[in-house]
């Protein structure tokens, strides 16, 4: 598999708060990402959830499920459990002929919630690393019995957010979890994506691509704002997330760190579609990948 370019859907109808964009279509969506130029999707709550509808749904865009995201609770649950817990979105995945599992520690998480600001999102103990890395390597190594490979998803407002997190959780975690690099959430969260890029090469198996807007990020964090009032933006202003090429991020670095790559990296910005028209940033998203791959040497 070559690198492929493809998009979430939360830049049309966001998952947290399912009224931003709520009146768009799903064939609204996918017929205006098909147009941008994306050529697979991850799943968003508009779609079916059962294989024949889903790909009755995406055959007329042309477009490839690439996978999507899947909550675990492993500070709760035992693997085995989750496991059996996971087993819809396993099959539907496998149906789908992808392999991208996304997943990420939502038990204790506040990126959904609006009113809860960002500092006081949840951190592990030290005694509790190296038994949560366990069941996640466990997790992951049972689907990957499946042919299924665990991407764990670093994200705002949850355990893993920090460059430390990562650094902890990839160290203390077994070979059968793999990272996905989200360049917004990274950037947001004091990493340098290239850097990160660079240093989990090897264990780097599905990519997200959003860039940010540094001024708003600022005035997140000098107001303590909520992950969700950042990304959507106070009034009329725009959030702290944006596409490629419309932000700070350096995405030839990136791309050069990850030479020899190959899978997906997908656009996902999510924004308000009322401030930010979603097929306008999408294909502004779509040209600064292109270009950056191509000056990186991946294309």
């Amino acid at each position: 598999m070559t690198i492929r370019i493809g998009a979430n859907p939360i830049g049309w109808s966001n998952d947290d708060l399912l009224e931003i964009g709520g009146e768009t279509p799903l064939e609204t969506c996918l017929a205006e990402a098909r147009e941008a130029g994306f050529v697979g999707m991850e799943l968003g709550n508009k779609f079916p959830r059962e294989a024949k509808a889903l790909k009755a749904a995406l055959a007329p865009f042309g477009m490839s499920l690439v996978g999507g995201w899947h909550s675990v609770e492993l500070l709760r649950r035992d693997a085995k459990e989750e496991f059996a817990l996971a087993k819809a979105h396993r099959e539907l995945l496998k149906a789908m002929d992808t392999s991208v599992f996304i997943v990420a520690e939502t038990s204790n998480a506040i990126h959904g919630n609006r009113a809860m600001p960002l500092s006081q999102r949840p951190h592990l103990a030290s005694s509790e690393w190296k038994p949560y890395a366990a069941r996640m390597t466990d997790f992951a190594a049972m689907l990957a019995d499946e042919g299924l490979a665990l991407c764990y998803h670093h994200h705002m407002g949850t355990i893993i957010e920090s460059r430390e997190d990562i650094a902890r959780f990839m160290d203390a975690c077994g070979p059968s979890v793999n990272l996905l690099l989200d360049t917004g959430h990274a950037t947001w969260g004091g990493s340098d994506p290239a850097e990160l890029a660079a240093t989990y090469r090897s264990r780097i198996t599905h990519v997200h691509c959003k860039d940010v807007r540094p001024a708003i990020i600022a005035k997140s964090k000098a107001g303590d704002w909520s992950f969700l009032d950042s990304i959507l933006g106070t009034g009329p202003e725009l959030g702290t997330y944006t596409v490629p090429g419309d932000g700070a991020v350096d995405y030839v670095s990136v791309f050069k760190a990850l030479a020899g790559y190959s899978g997906w990296v997908i656009v996902e910005a999510e924004q308000d579609p009322k401030k930010a028209h979603p097929l306008t940033y999408a294909r502004k998203g779509v040209a600064h990948l292109q270009w950056a791959l191509k000056e990186a040497g991946l294309a």
